[in-house]
Protein backbone atom coordinates (compact mmCIF):
# COMPACT_ATOMS: atom_id res chain seq x y z
CA UNK A 1 0.00 0.00 0.00
CA UNK A 2 1.75 3.56 -0.93
CA UNK A 3 1.47 6.37 1.43
CA UNK A 4 0.57 9.50 1.47
CA UNK A 5 4.47 9.33 2.92
CA UNK A 6 5.77 7.68 0.64
CA UNK A 7 4.44 9.48 -2.31
CA UNK A 8 6.11 12.75 -0.94
CA UNK A 9 9.20 10.90 -0.76
CA UNK A 10 8.87 9.18 -4.26
CA UNK A 11 8.61 13.11 -5.26
CA UNK A 12 11.29 14.51 -3.45
CA UNK A 13 13.29 11.44 -5.19
CA UNK A 14 11.71 12.53 -8.21
CA UNK A 15 12.52 16.57 -8.52
CA UNK A 16 16.47 15.60 -7.10
CA UNK A 17 16.56 13.61 -10.37
CA UNK A 18 15.05 16.54 -12.35
CA UNK A 19 17.14 19.09 -10.37
CA UNK A 20 20.66 16.95 -11.76
CA UNK A 21 19.39 16.44 -15.17
CA UNK A 22 18.62 20.09 -15.53
CA UNK A 23 22.57 20.67 -14.27
CA UNK A 24 23.89 17.90 -16.21
CA UNK A 25 26.66 20.21 -18.23
CA UNK A 26 28.91 16.60 -18.55
CA UNK A 27 26.13 15.72 -21.04
CA UNK A 28 26.93 15.96 -25.08
CA UNK A 29 23.15 17.03 -25.37
CA UNK A 30 23.70 19.93 -22.99
CA UNK A 31 25.04 22.55 -25.41
CA UNK A 32 22.28 21.57 -28.02
CA UNK A 33 19.43 21.65 -25.11
CA UNK A 34 20.40 25.24 -24.64
CA UNK A 35 21.56 26.16 -27.61
CA UNK A 36 18.23 25.16 -28.56
CA UNK A 37 15.84 26.94 -25.57
CA UNK A 38 14.35 23.17 -25.44
CA UNK A 39 13.55 21.56 -21.88
CA UNK A 40 14.81 18.17 -20.66
CA UNK A 41 11.98 15.50 -20.55
CA UNK A 42 12.09 13.99 -16.83
CA UNK A 43 9.05 11.78 -17.26
CA UNK A 44 5.38 12.32 -16.09
CA UNK A 45 2.71 10.33 -14.27
CA UNK A 46 1.62 8.46 -10.97
CA UNK A 47 4.26 8.06 -8.74
CA UNK A 48 3.17 5.04 -7.40
CA UNK A 49 1.96 3.43 -10.86
CA UNK A 50 1.84 -0.30 -11.74
CA UNK A 51 2.91 0.49 -15.57
CA UNK A 52 5.52 1.97 -16.63
CA UNK A 53 6.11 3.21 -20.10
CA UNK A 54 9.51 3.67 -21.36
CA UNK A 55 10.86 4.97 -24.43
CA UNK A 56 13.79 6.12 -25.83
CA UNK A 57 15.00 9.80 -26.09
CA UNK A 58 12.22 12.66 -26.27
CA UNK A 59 11.45 14.36 -30.01
CA UNK A 60 10.99 17.90 -31.25
CA UNK A 61 7.85 18.32 -29.48
CA UNK A 62 8.62 16.64 -26.03
CA UNK A 63 11.50 18.81 -25.94
CA UNK A 64 9.46 21.93 -26.47
CA UNK A 65 6.75 20.88 -23.73
CA UNK A 66 9.47 19.48 -20.80
CA UNK A 67 6.46 16.12 -21.58
CA UNK A 68 7.63 12.69 -22.68
CA UNK A 69 5.13 11.54 -25.68
CA UNK A 70 3.35 14.73 -26.53
CA UNK A 71 3.52 14.39 -30.57
CA UNK A 72 1.60 11.99 -33.03
CA UNK A 73 3.47 8.84 -31.04
CA UNK A 74 1.92 10.28 -27.86
CA UNK A 75 -1.50 10.33 -29.07
CA UNK A 76 -1.20 6.78 -30.46
CA UNK A 77 0.42 6.15 -26.80
CA UNK A 78 -2.74 7.61 -25.27
CA UNK A 79 -4.92 5.50 -27.36
CA UNK A 80 -3.13 2.28 -26.74
CA UNK A 81 -4.08 2.88 -22.76
CA UNK A 82 -7.73 3.97 -23.42
CA UNK A 83 -7.87 0.16 -25.32
CA UNK A 84 -6.99 -1.41 -22.05
CA UNK A 85 -8.92 1.08 -20.08
CA UNK A 86 -5.91 2.52 -18.38
CA UNK A 87 -5.67 6.58 -17.65
CA UNK A 88 -2.53 7.90 -18.86
CA UNK A 89 -2.42 10.09 -15.47
CA UNK A 90 -2.59 6.71 -13.71
CA UNK A 91 1.13 5.12 -15.83
CA UNK A 92 4.55 6.67 -15.47
CA UNK A 93 5.99 7.85 -18.63
CA UNK A 94 9.75 8.34 -19.53
CA UNK A 95 12.70 7.98 -21.70
CA UNK A 96 15.90 6.48 -20.97
CA UNK A 97 17.58 9.56 -22.58
CA UNK A 98 16.51 12.89 -20.97
CA UNK A 99 17.73 15.23 -23.49
CA UNK A 100 17.05 15.39 -26.48
CA UNK A 101 19.44 14.03 -29.52
CA UNK A 102 19.85 16.51 -32.52
CA UNK A 103 17.22 16.00 -35.34
CA UNK A 104 15.80 13.15 -33.71
CA UNK A 105 18.73 10.77 -34.37
CA UNK A 106 18.92 7.42 -32.41
CA UNK A 107 20.87 8.30 -29.28
CA UNK A 108 23.85 6.83 -29.09
CA UNK A 109 25.27 3.92 -26.24
CA UNK A 110 27.35 6.88 -24.48
CA UNK A 111 24.19 8.97 -24.17
CA UNK A 112 22.36 5.69 -22.90
CA UNK A 113 25.26 5.03 -20.42
CA UNK A 114 25.29 8.85 -19.11
CA UNK A 115 21.29 9.60 -18.72
CA UNK A 116 20.60 5.48 -17.60
CA UNK A 117 21.34 5.31 -13.96
CA UNK A 118 18.71 8.62 -13.88
CA UNK A 119 16.45 5.96 -15.21
CA UNK A 120 16.94 3.03 -12.97
CA UNK A 121 16.67 5.67 -9.83
CA UNK A 122 13.27 6.58 -11.45
CA UNK A 123 11.88 2.69 -11.62
CA UNK A 124 13.52 2.00 -7.97
CA UNK A 125 11.06 5.07 -7.27
CA UNK A 126 8.16 3.45 -8.69
CA UNK A 127 8.55 0.26 -8.30
CA UNK A 128 6.37 -0.58 -11.56
CA UNK A 129 4.57 -4.36 -11.55
CA UNK A 130 4.56 -3.94 -15.79
CA UNK A 131 7.71 -2.45 -17.44
CA UNK A 132 6.61 -1.58 -21.24
CA UNK A 133 9.56 -0.97 -23.09
CA UNK A 134 8.75 1.05 -26.75
CA UNK A 135 11.09 0.49 -28.79
CA UNK A 136 14.59 -1.45 -29.52
CA UNK A 137 17.00 0.83 -26.99
CA UNK A 138 14.35 0.15 -24.59
CA UNK A 139 14.03 -3.11 -24.54
CA UNK A 140 17.80 -3.86 -25.10
CA UNK A 141 18.46 -1.51 -22.01
CA UNK A 142 15.69 -3.02 -19.59
CA UNK A 143 16.39 -6.92 -20.65
CA UNK A 144 20.03 -6.22 -19.88
CA UNK A 145 19.60 -4.14 -16.68
CA UNK A 146 17.50 -6.59 -15.74
CA UNK A 147 20.15 -9.80 -16.69
CA UNK A 148 18.38 -11.36 -19.45
CA UNK A 149 20.75 -10.82 -21.77
CA UNK A 150 20.36 -14.04 -23.27
CA UNK A 151 16.79 -13.69 -23.56
CA UNK A 152 17.25 -10.75 -26.14
CA UNK A 153 15.81 -10.64 -29.90
CA UNK A 154 15.40 -8.37 -32.44
CA UNK A 155 12.25 -6.57 -31.65
CA UNK A 156 10.76 -8.14 -34.38
CA UNK A 157 10.53 -11.08 -32.74
CA UNK A 158 10.24 -10.25 -29.07
CA UNK A 159 7.45 -7.52 -29.64
CA UNK A 160 4.68 -8.94 -27.06
CA UNK A 161 6.49 -11.29 -25.12
CA UNK A 162 6.40 -11.36 -21.39
CA UNK A 163 9.56 -11.64 -19.68
CA UNK A 164 9.73 -11.83 -15.89
CA UNK A 165 12.42 -10.18 -13.78
CA UNK A 166 13.51 -9.51 -10.56
CA UNK A 167 14.61 -5.94 -8.81
CA UNK A 168 14.82 -5.35 -5.76
CA UNK A 169 11.38 -4.45 -4.73
CA UNK A 170 10.25 -7.26 -5.84
CA UNK A 171 8.54 -9.39 -8.88
CA UNK A 172 7.82 -7.58 -12.36
CA UNK A 173 6.86 -8.27 -15.84
CA UNK A 174 8.61 -6.83 -19.04
CA UNK A 175 6.67 -6.00 -22.23
CA UNK A 176 8.77 -5.71 -24.67
CA UNK A 177 6.87 -3.43 -27.51
CA UNK A 178 7.48 -1.57 -30.89
CA UNK A 179 7.85 2.12 -30.69
CA UNK A 180 4.24 3.57 -31.54
CA UNK A 181 5.95 5.98 -33.75
CA UNK A 182 6.17 2.68 -36.48
CA UNK A 183 2.30 3.12 -36.17
CA UNK A 184 2.94 6.45 -38.33
CA UNK A 185 4.82 5.40 -41.26
CA UNK A 186 3.70 1.59 -41.32
CA UNK A 187 -0.45 1.91 -40.78
CA UNK A 188 -0.74 -2.10 -40.33
CA UNK A 189 1.49 -1.56 -37.32
CA UNK A 190 -1.44 -0.26 -35.62
CA UNK A 191 -3.32 -3.41 -34.85
CA UNK A 192 0.36 -5.22 -34.21
CA UNK A 193 0.48 -2.67 -31.71
CA UNK A 194 -2.86 -2.94 -30.34
CA UNK A 195 -3.22 -6.47 -29.55
CA UNK A 196 0.55 -6.53 -27.84
CA UNK A 197 -0.76 -3.76 -25.45
CA UNK A 198 -3.46 -6.34 -24.43
CA UNK A 199 -0.46 -8.46 -23.07
CA UNK A 200 -0.72 -5.30 -20.26
CA UNK A 201 -4.12 -5.89 -18.86
CA UNK A 202 -3.36 -9.93 -17.48
CA UNK A 203 -1.20 -7.97 -14.96
CA UNK A 204 -3.15 -5.31 -13.70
Amino acid sequence: MTTEASLHERKEKMRAIRDEIIALTQSPLYAYRVKNSALPVIGEGSHAAKIMCIGEAPGLNEAKTGRPFVGAAGKFLNELLEGISVKREDVYITNIVKDRPPENRDPTPQEIELYGPFLDRQIDIIQPRVIVTLGRFSMNYIMQKFGLDFDIEPISKAHGKTYTATASFGELKILPLYHPAVALYNGSMRDVLKKDFEVVKKFL
